[in-house]
């Protein structure tokens, strides 16, 4: 078994660390960097975690592009859609590697320490926000190799991966609960899935929501992975998929997701730890 130094701040006695937010702070740096680490001692992962984007991005631009009408090149259709689906699906990291620690007993170890409770969780997704940033950067220099381009400028670029970023890290908090929930890791993937795969396939990150037969359209029309999709279309290419209405509709919902979610994931692993 792999031994991680913890910081000095948690070795002393919580009377001599100072005040709860910057306590809470530096447990959250630290199983934050604990997570990145046994995350690096997994090349394969890391690897083929990085394959699929790439496939994704090829097989739809050379396979299916041609098959697929959007009002602008298809390719710059598809990028935006490859964010959030990459994403998303990596959400399934945080549920199994919750549920991984949880019954290997890692998380009874931490509540051994004088370490705040919240740093177990928050760690968690703070470190999978931290691989998503690296992902969304190989997707970004794999699109523009295949031709997708800027077709606003290089700030609203940035706030479109921002908008990508921050649904990244509100749905790892929803899958924090399938992990502490699940018997064991493989289960937690398994559970996933059934709810990943409507949301990303029933909605506009592949193909126009208006291809779709009329009683999928309502559904897949307002579903947040649509909303996400759509607020990014908007800020990086612009033009006729201008859509400020789906920027301030993606916020609403990774502000409620989160609202929603993250007290839940908390009192699951009140019970559970």
């Amino acid at each position: 078994m792999t031994t991680i130094a913890l910081p000095r701040s948690i070795e002393q006695p919580v009377e001599q660390r100072g005040n709860r937010l910057g306590w809470a702070i530096q447990d959250t740096l630290t199983v934050t960097w604990r997570n990145l680490i046994a995350l690096t001692r997994t090349q394969e992962a890391v690897f083929f975690s990085a394959v699929q984007p790439i496939m994704f991005v090829l097989l739809f631009v050379y396979v299916f592009g041609g098959a697929i009408h959007t009002s602008v090149p298809y390719v710059d259709y598809l990028i935006p859609g490859v964010f959030v689906q990459t994403v998303t699906f990596g959400a399934v990291a945080t549920a199994v590697g919750l549920s991984e620690d949880l019954h290997k007993g890692l998380i009874e170890r931490f509540r051994a320490l004088p370490m705040a409770r919240s740093a177990v969780l928050a760690g968690r997704t703070t470190a999978d926000l931290v691989r998503n940033v690296f992902v969304v950067v190989l997707i970004s220099v794999v699109g523009f190799a295949v031709g997708f381009r800027i077709g606003t400028n290089f700030g609203l670029f940035l706030c479109g991966l921002l908008i990508v970023l921050l649904f990244s890290y509100t749905l790892c908090w929803g899958f924090a609960t399938v992990g502490l929930s699940a018997p064991n890791a493989e289960t937690a993937q398994t559970m996933v899935f059934p709810i990943l795969f409507p949301l990303i396939f029933a909605s506009s990150a592949f193909v126009p929501v208006t291809a779709m037969p009329g009683w999928l359209q309502a559904f897949a029309k307002y579903q947040p992975v649509t909303q996400v999709v759509d607020a990014c279309r908007s800020l990086m290419t612009g033009g006729s998929l201008h859509n400020p209405g789906a920027v301030w509709a993606s916020l609403a919902w990774c502000a409620g997701i989160l609202i929603v979610l993250a007290p839940i994931a908390v009192r699951k692993y009140r019970r559970v730890a």
